[in-house]
């Protein structure tokens, strides 16, 4: 197993979207989460600020163990987010963990 970054960018005008998906979306994490793999999860807000409220945001950050580069981005399209066109692009890149 490796760990992967997944960097999600949000499309224009896709907070409602986001809302709509997000349960979905989370309980895809949480299941990396309940089987051990993920490091970290969240959203990048549009403000300054962890409740940006009508702003939204501008992607979200996952970063998670995989068995490959491939599974992972597999992993990364089937995301509700990405079937929602919350996620307009969605890049995966192997990540070396140095701190904690």
């Amino acid at each position: 197993m490796m760990l992967y970054a997944i960097s999600g960018t949000d499309a224009p005008d896709s907070l409602n979207g986001r809302k709509l998906a997000r349960t979905s979306h989370l309980n895809r994490v949480a299941a990396l989460r309940d089987a051990g793999r993920l490091v970290l999860a969240g959203p990048h807000p549009a403000i300054d600020s962890t409740e940006p409220g009508e702003c939204g945001y501008t992607g979200s950050l996952i970063v998670a163990e995989f068995p490959s580069l491939d599974e992972a981005t597999a992993w990364a399209r089937a995301d509700p987010y990405m079937a929602a066109g919350v996620w307009c692009e969605v890049t995966v890149k192997p990540f070396t963990q140095v701190a904690p």
